[in-house]
């Protein structure tokens, strides 16, 4: 590994002392990995929406499908940097944990819902389930992960300048160098984000009839790769051709972000983690061609397929049941299991935020069949 990647030998550890229970083969940051892998939070992605909410068809991506992409290319990334490649794929698995049903709508539903108790941001929630609400453990809660990975999950988008309470919270428990810029690791997991759904976002929303090629053409980045995808792939179906242009455009964009990612590693200078986490700047990053190739294609994807009226109907549908969901159990909290009833706090902010934890660990379909059976009424399917 690089000098300047994060070394599990030299990890600053986990919260509370494991002793000898866990020895043998894995190191630090594989048993980061393989807790996610195991933990109730991720298995309960399948259910969870990437794009689309509750879709009909059995193609389409979800949140756990999307992040097992993302590792995917985040590990082929931190290995071309010389990074540590569990450590980034870990960061990959997890970073989306923390999204309540619905994605972004459920969020934003949850977010009005909490307005006057500290509010709800998936990325804090995220080092909430992981560090307090996954309960795998005989004496503590939490899966006890390494600072690292905390530091990742709660930076990867950089710097953290004015906190929210789930954050600060977090940090309470554990300092995180908030302030400080995070580990190459997980600048990579961030990017490897933007990559895997800015391409099969694509291939999700001409699958659903939101999106054709000819609009598609219109973005420069898509247009310059379908030019070379039909000369070398003439006469094959468009549903290959258009496999093929995913395909090759995830490569553009894996090999312009590592070309530029060293070309800034050595024009820093860096040699060392903490150089890393002291450069001022983000060092994992876009050509400045590619960033607004990126940008652009960013732009089409919010006009046409996360703005299309089919998706902004959904979207209205789900902020009902989440909003539906939480003004009754805050009225009523007998709908709760006896589990979350029995730890209700008895006061506010903790009793919003007790409920919030609650929703925001519900599937799609979950969600969708407590407010139905509350005489709810919203159009949407029942789940898949």
């Amino acid at each position: 590994m690089a000098a300047y990647a994060c070394d599990p030998g030299k990890s600053r550890g986990r919260l509370h002392e494991e002793g000898d229970a866990v020895r043998g083969p894995r190191d630090a940051f594989q048993r980061d990995r393989d807790r996610i892998i195991h933990s109730i939070s991720f298995r309960r992605l399948r259910h969870k929406t990437q794009v689309f909410i509750a879709p009909d068809g059995d193609h389409f991506r979800v949140r756990l499908t999307h992040s097992l992409e993302v590792a995917q290319i985040g590990r082929t990334i931190a290995r071309a940097l010389g990074l540590n490649e569990d450590l980034t794929e870990a960061l990959c698995l997890a970073h989306d944990i923390g999204h309540p049903p619905f994605g972004h709508a459920g969020e934003d539903a949850l977010e009005a819902a909490m307005a006057g108790a500290g509010g709800f941001d998936h990325n804090a929630h995220t080092l909430r389930t992981l560090m307090l609400l996954e309960t795998p453990y005989p004496h503590w809660d939490g899966l006890n992960l390494t600072w690292e990975m905390l530091e990742g999950l709660a930076k990867h988008n950089g710097p953290i300048h004015q906190p929210g309470w789930a954050m600060q919270a977090a940090d309470a428990l554990r300092p995180l160098d908030l302030e400080s810029w995070p580990s190459l690791e997980a600048q990579v997991a961030a990017l490897a984000d933007d990559i895997a759904y800015d391409n099969h976002d694509i291939d999700d929303g001409v699958r659903a009839g939101l999106l054709s090629m000819e609009q598609l053409l219109e973005v420069p980045l898509v247009a310059d790769g379908w030019r070379a995808v039909t000369a070398r792939c003439a006469g094959v179906t468009l549903q290959r051709q258009r496999s093929e242009l995913i395909r090759s455009q995830i490569g553009v964009m894996v090999n312009d972000l590592i070309a530029e990612t060293r070309r800034r590693i050595a024009a820093s200078g860096v040699r060392s983690v903490e150089d890393v986490r002291a450069a001022g700047q983000a060092l994992c990053g876009f050509s400045p061609a590619m960033r607004d190739a990126e940008r652009d294609l960013k732009a089409f994807m919010y006009a046409n397929l996360y703005h299309h009226q089919s998706q902004l109907d959904a979207a209205a549908g789900a902020r009902t049941v989440v909003a539906g969901l939480f003004d009754a159990y805050h009225g009523d909290d007998r709908g709760m299991p006896e589990s979350w009833r029995a730890s209700m706090p008895a006061s506010e902010p903790d009793r919003s935020r007790h409920i919030a934890d609650f929703i925001a660990g519900m599937t799609d379909r979950y969600a969708i069949a407590r407010f139905r059976e509350m005489g709810g009424q919203v159009d949407l399917p029942e789940g898949f």
